[in-house]
């Protein structure tokens, strides 16, 4: 404390623990509180939440808990319409059980918006945060109403404080609540005994990342009114391209009710990817058609249901990580100004935060209470709203348990005991920003993993930047030497080559720079590690040469990744060219730059890359040597040497430990379809064709000696990324040991015979 401003305590507040005032915006003043409304009866401190139901005495009513371990009060307010000019009635909360504040409230029905005021210290020093003139939002919220600006008033302390060094520390006593969006109440007896989960397996899945408002903004398909939507997704016109590519799951960028950020809005942007999460029960209101007062959760469910009925499995992109406010400076929304020492990871100097995250913030998920939101959010999403697993951001800040990484931590103990979570799809993306988070191939068995290892390593060698194939060869037969323990199988790898985050695969091979102007941020956001070839020129060109290399690039791509052991990941837009400019990190363009360009399907020079990815897809389900649930040995199962898995140079000799470490641009994998591992659903053992893939990166035409007995007596071409088109002539038969020429940075893919 510096100033006597700073040292001015308003009468009547309540002193700091060690004696230093709590002060406030000197000569603020609060307005008087608004009459209560009908004393709540007790109810009870379960569900947490707010749950409509039928009370004493038959009256229909609902039941609301909240835990606030710390707090010294807590007023539920009900608001009586939309918009900031809603009157406020406030009902005291005076039931407290281990933690949890709650009361059952006769007559409120679903519709019924709502709030919370929270009572207690206003310490900083020591982490205590509460501020009863913020309206705070339910974390169990079903539903929210309304839109999430950021005004000085809903920041629980002084913003434009002169002294900004202390800024965080001096409380800010205007009321927040005509500026920031209301929990709604939701009836939900919905029992899901008309929907059918596909239930894929693991090593039968296709995943198809995308965002729901960007997939459908532009689709011609789908009518205005609808594009942007859930109920847009659920649009036969959407789900049509999905099932003619032939994808089993599409997973969702974040749909939980999220926030904006100050700094964006201060730029008249706005958070698009939707990183920034502030109810774990809510969809995003945003992405309603229907309405926003509840009508969200049903238009929610049945956008799951249509996608169910097509045999695709819906994933969500989930940020239990941190929330939207942000370190000391953030605004008080929800967590913060409930319990903020309960549910945040604080410094030793309890004013700071732990980040580990790189959003100023990071959940304690330690903390009993902290856990339980996350699982009973969780399970909300599986049991009432249907969905089929989740994708974990940064994952590795969950699993710490004080401060390191534990792969024994108490979130990954109940998630693997757990009997409704351990059933569904689990994918860590599997590191954070601290120390030591760095976690891909740590996960345990029950768990998949984004394996950036593989993007990295498929990036490089079509840019011909490996030192040597070793790295190819792990990556392209499932990252044996991340996954093959502990029972896990090639499926625990998540293979890809884009994500949201980063250039497209039509950038990747057309940009060597970022180009992320348009954020507002002098192009310093986004990774500078890109790993990326632009063909000769940067950016568009009308060089026909290059943008026919480019077109190459891609097929090589898309193959390399739909013929790999693992799970293939595609994001939405690659498989037709989409392109996004040059920026790596569009989170904050919701325009043209993000949004899927449906056009792209009609013109002549992106249709076949569409074309090639279906067929690639569609080879991939009809083959269960290209989708092995165990890893591949590498010894022969039969006196004639014939083995499972075996690699080739381009001379057709089997390489050796020196092949491994030697520069090469080409590599031949000879996948064995006669003794796959497992047997099928009657009990008979799996077999399938052979297939021979030749990658061959280098700028110029090799000759490929396609090797002779065992392996086949000759080869038939399936793919040939060298072409344009494909599939428009007979397949190509070439005799076992003849060469075959395979021009300059082609994938063949040949089938065995004989």
């Amino acid at each position: 404390m510096s100033s006597a401003a700073e040292r001015e305590a308003v009468p009547g507040e309540r002193a700091a623990a060690d004696g230093r005032p709590a002060v406030v915006v000197n000569g603020a003043r609060r307005a008087a509180p608004p009459p209560p409304a009908v004393p709540a009866r007790p109810g009870t401190p379960v569900p947490l939440g707010a749950r409509f139901r039928t009370g004493p005495d038959q009256v229909a009513g609902t039941n609301f808990a909240l835990w606030a371990g710390g707090a010294e009060a807590v007023e539920l307010c009900l608001f009586d319409g939309p918009g900031p000019a809603a009157g406020e009635s406030r009902v005291r909360l005076t039931e407290l059980t281990h933690g949890i504040w709650h009361g059952f409230v006769p007559g409120v029905r679903p519709g019924q918006r709502y709030g919370y005021r929270v009572h207690g210290r206003w310490d900083p020093w020591t982490g205590a945060r509460w501020n009863p003139a913020k309206l705070l939002l339910d974390p169990y919220a079903r539903a929210v109403d309304g839109d999430f600006g950021l005004p000085p008033e809903v920041y629980g302390h002084v913003r434009d404080w002169p002294e900004q060094r202390v800024a965080d520390t001096v409380r800010d006593d205007r009321d927040s609540a005509p500026h920031v969006p209301k929990g709604v109440v939701v009836h939900d007896d919905d029992d899901w005994s008309d929907d059918r989960r596909p239930k894929t397996p693991w090593a039968d899945s296709v995943i198809y990342e995308l965002h729901v408002r960007g997939f459908t903004r532009l689709h011609p398909g789908i009518p205005p009114e609808l594009r942007g939507t859930y109920a847009g997704l659920a649009h036969p016109a959407a789900i049509e391209h999905l099932t003619r590519l032939g994808v089993t799951a599409v997973e969702l960028l974040p749909v939980h009710q999220f926030a904006h950020e100050s700094h964006l809005l201060d730029r008249g942007l706005k958070n698009y990817w939707g990183y920034n999460s502030v109810g774990y029960f809510a969809p995003h209101a945003a992405y309603a058609a229907s309405g926003t007062t509840g009508e969200q959760v049903g238009e929610f469910k049945r956008m799951v249901r249509a996608l169910h009925a097509a045999g695709i499995e819906v994933i969500l992109d989930v940020v239990y990580n941190h929330t939207a406010e942000a370190g000391e400076l953030g605004p008080t929304l929800s967590l913060k100004g409930i319990d903020n020492r309960g549910y945040y990871r604080l410094q030793p100097d309890a004013r700071r935060y732990a980040d580990y995250t790189g959003c100023g913030n990071t959940l304690h998920v330690v903390q009993p209470h902290v856990l339980r939101l996350i699982t009973d959010s969780l399970r909300y999403w599986v049991t009432e709203m249907g969905v089929d697993g989740f994708r974990f951001d940064l994952a590795s800040a969950l699993a710490r348990s004080m401060h390191d990484v534990d792969m024994l931590s108490p979130f990954l103990a109940v998630i693997a005991q757990d009997p409704v979570l351990r059933r569904v799809k689990l994918i860590a993306e599997p590191w954070d920003v601290g120390s030591g988070g760095y976690q891909v191939g740590a996960f345990p068995p029950l768990w998949t993993e984004w394996n950036d290892r593989y993007r990295g390593a498929v990036r490089d060698f079509w840019r011909h930047a490996l030192p040597d194939v070793r790295e190819m060869g792990y990556r392209l037969s499932g990252s044996s030497d991340l996954y093959a323990w502990g029972g896990r199988r090639p499926y625990a790898s998540v293979n890809f080559v884009t994500a949201h985050d980063g250039f497209t695969l039509r950038d990747l091979v057309s940009y060597e720079r970022k180009h992320n102007e348009a954020n507002g941020e002098g192009n310093r956001d986004g990774t500078d590690d890109n790993r990326s070839w632009n063909c000769g020129a940067e950016g568009e060109t009308d060089d026909a040469r290059v943008r026919a290399l480019r077109r190459r690039q891609l097929r090589n791509l898309l193959t390399t990744l739909l013929l790999s052991t693992g799970v293939p990941m595609l994001v939405a837009g690659d498989e037709m060219g989409r392109t996004q400019r040059g920026s790596n990190n569009a989170y904050c363009q919701d325009d043209e730059t993000s949004w899927v360009d449906w056009s792209l399907l009609n013109d002549p020079e992106w249709r076949p890359l569409f074309a090639l990815a279906s067929r690639l897809i569609a080879l991939r389900h009809r083959h269960p040597v290209l989708r092995r649930r165990a890893f591949f040995s590498g010894r022969a199962h039969s006196a004639d040497g014939l083995r499972d898995l075996a690699w080739f140079t381009a001379g057709g000799t089997e390489m050796t430990e020196r092949d491994w470490y030697a520069p090469a641009a080409t590599l031949g994998m000879y996948l064995s379809g006669r003794d796959i591992p497992g047997r099928d659903e009657h009990g008979d053992p799996i077999t399938d064709d052979s297939f021979l893939a030749v990658l061959h990166a280098g700028g110029e035409p090799v000759d490929f000696l396609l090797p002779g007995a065992p392996w086949a007596e000759r080869y038939e071409v399936v793919v040939d990324t060298g072409r344009e088109e494909q599939g428009e002539a007979p397949a190509t038969v070439h005799p076992a040991g003849a060469p075959l020429t395979v021009p300059a940075r082609t994938v063949l893919l040949l089938r065995a015979v004989g």
